[in-house]
């Protein structure tokens, strides 16, 4: 696929979206190459920008958390005097790739999977609220795990403080005026770099001789490497403000913010400051490493045997015998990427299907995950939980042995179209059904009782038969018999199904995975997501949305309009209602899964009326003016990374 603009006949290819699902007639969405400054991938809803790719690195868009090369395909991005495009390239021609703008301006990769003869969705280019384009205004840095994600960069404060805990749209500004022959300038690593609309560029000169052309020009703002191969070369320069900023914690280019030399002065006390610190804890640190020293030689020695204790029940898996039922982890067996790293599936010699959870290297998640997931699932046996098979740690591989789920998980099935369809209510309600009776047993009736924390229609897998079976448990917490209530510093989950206080204040409880549940079944009645709900009446989410329906008595309208075949209004009204009541806004009106579970079995009761939700707040607008006439490549699809099956 190509996209970008021919300079000699001034013709752009680019990606529009339909007009929806069933109407092939252009939609709002265009997504283009934009050549003002150094260019960039602009998503437009008519002619406002709701995303942009960031500037090209040299291996890949500044938007991307990741620089690695992907398994299926390679990126390229040409600048010359003829044309500016970028395209990508199959590495297999045998695994089929498209990219398709959707109705709703995702943009979304797939992948064809010849076995299961089905598009697989491999990534989608916007992952969360922070790819909003210039969400937290200028001089400002977005950092989705933060309350609010909104922070003014180093040397920066916020333009209105009073409007800080709700509104960015006015950014920061800089604490001290520049002097401009005497600033300074700031480093900032691991980031989204900033729109380059109002940028210039040149690919020879080197990082020191673009810095000193910077500070020679008043109205130069940042500076970075063009491009971060090899050690980095060119240069990039801003000028105006600096907007469209989110942290990326594996980004390899660096931006140099300008900033008064007085600003620099105090990050020097400050570091000074930190390495005395440092200094006094290395001195103490010495004096304990070397009583540590044996203790620490034993771990690594046992740093295999040290998940196979006896407080876990499963088999190994050799490690030939894993190799061969993933024909060597063929990346056609790829059924899914997540935090923990890729997940494969692979036929034993016995015939039987399973689903192999390898750790990567790079895995935002280890070891300790890992012994979690065992640890737990090893205790746990219930029809409506995903059964784990075994385990292979043998050297360095440290592996998962799943049951295989054929269906996939919940998210293939209700968000998709053309999936959903066959989905009856009768399905959705037994799946709602189990769900809930597996959360009941993790809360209530299994041998620990277990917080999962991390409950979503991706972590929902289903069988052959449709049965919902609860998976990946790497970050769910054991409680004992009195404990009520934890708390973390560091919140770890999926936007849109965290509760008020785990995505505010770290506490998490049972009545936390209650209100996961209860988005869960809001999404299954309705067959949208949460967070990507949009209505044209207003800007709540889903759950505000159902709230809505529900004080004004129109309820069903909640209902999948894909639904056509007799049901129970009662029972839906039911589901809607048990829904809004796990999804209060406080965690102590909220229901136990025993009430859950007692309230989805049985008809004729009478049920408490749900108090308003939790994070009932409209969200912004986005602006929506005429759209401009464009020459269309294609108008297919989005880009997301993969849960694990």
């Amino acid at each position: 696929m190509k996209i970008g603009k021919d300079l000699v006949t001034g013709l752009d290819r680019y990606v529009t979206s339909w007009k929806s699902t069933d109407d092939p007639a252009p939609g709002e969405y265009v997504d283009l190459v934009d050549s003002h400054g150094y260019p960039q991938m602009l998503l437009f809803r008519n002619s406002s920008i709701v995303f942009s790719s960031g500037p090209w690195n040299g291996l890949a868009f500044t938007s991307s958390p990741s620089n690695k090369p992907t398994l299926y395909y390679t990126f390229e991005y040409v600048i010359n005097q003829q044309e500016i495009f970028y395209k990508y390239e199959l590495k297999n021609d045998s695994m089929p790739t498209r990219v398709v703008l959707k109705p709703d301006g995702v943009i979304e990769q797939l992948i064809w999977i010849e076995k299961s003869h089905s598009w697989l969705l491999y990534l989608t280019a916007q992952l969360d609220n922070c790819d909003r384009f210039a969400l937290c205004g200028p001089y400002a840095i977005c950092n989705i795990n933060n309350s609010p994600p909104c922070d003014c960069l180093r040397g920066f404060e916020p333009r209105y403080p009073q409007d800080s805990t709700a509104d960015w749209s006015t950014g920061c500004v800089r604490r001290t005026t520049l002097e401009c022959n005497q600033d300074g300038f700031l480093e900032f690593s691991g980031i989204k770099i900033p729109d380059s609309r109002n940028s210039w560029y040149n690919e020879t000169m080197n990082l020191e001789d673009c810095k000193k052309m910077c500070l020679a020009d008043c109205n130069c703002t940042a500076y970075s490497d063009l491009d971060v191969r090899n050690g980095g070369s060119g240069c990039l320069l801003w000028f105006g403000e600096l907007i469209d900023i989110r942290e990326f914690s594996q980004n390899d280019q660096n931006l140099y913010v300008r900033v008064a030399a007085s600003e620099l002065d105090k990050t020097r006390r400050r570091k000074r400051l930190a390495l005395i610190v440092v200094m006094s804890a290395v001195v103490a640190t010495f004096i304990l490493s070397f009583l540590a020293w044996f203790s620490i030689k034993r771990r690594k020695r046992r740093r295999g045997s040290e998940i196979q204790n006896d407080d876990i029940e499963l088999p190994l898996f050799d490690l030939v015998t894993v190799t061969s039922a993933t024909e060597n982890f063929s990346s056609a067996n790829v059924i899914g990427e997540g935090g923990f790293g890729p997940v494969y599936k692979g036929i034993l010699p016995s015939g039987q299907g399973i689903a192999v959870k390898r750790l990567s290297k790079y895995s935002g998640q280890g070891i300790q995950e890992l012994k979690n997931e065992i640890v737990l699932i090893s205790k746990l046996q219930h029809r409506n939980l995903v059964k784990l098979l075994g385990c292979c740690l043998e050297g360095e591989e440290r592996m998962l042995i799943y049951e295989f789920m054929p269906n996939a998980s919940l998210d293939y099935f209700i968000f998709d179209p053309s999936r959903k369809a066959p989905l009856a209510w009768k399905n959705r309600f037994e799946i709602t059904m189990g769900i809930s009776r597996g959360l009941l047993y993790l809360h209530q009736d299994s041998r620990l009782r277990i917080i999962h924390r991390d409950l979503k229609t991706n972590n929902i897998l289903l069988d052959s038969d449709m049965n919902a079976k609860i998976s990946d448990f790497g970050l769910a917490k054991v409680f004992g018999a009195d404990q009520v209530e934890g708390k973390t510093k560091r919140v770890i989950g999926t936007y849109g199904y965290m509760s008020p206080e785990y995505a505010v204040d770290g506490k998490y409880s049972v009545k936390s995975d209650v209100f996961s549940i209860g988005v869960i079944i809001l999404e299954i009645v309705s067959g949208k997501r949460n967070r990507k709900f949009r209505h044209l009446d207003h800007h709540h989410n889903l759950l505000g949305h159902a709230w809505l329906l529900w004080t004004e008595g129109k309820a069903l309208e909640l209902m999948d309009e894909c639904l056509k075949e007799p049901f129970s209004e009662s029972q839906v009204l039911r589901c809607i209602q048990v829904g809004l009541l796990c999804v209060q806004k406080l965690p102590e009106d909220r229901p136990t899964m025993a009430s859950v579970v007692f309230w989805l079995g049985n008809e004729g009761l009478f049920l408490p009326q749900p108090k308003q939700p939790g994070f009932f707040i409209e969200r912004n607008s986005m602006e929506s003016t005429e759209s401009t006439d464009k020459v269309c490549v294609s108008n297919s699809a989005s880009i997301t990374v993969l849960e694990p099956r």
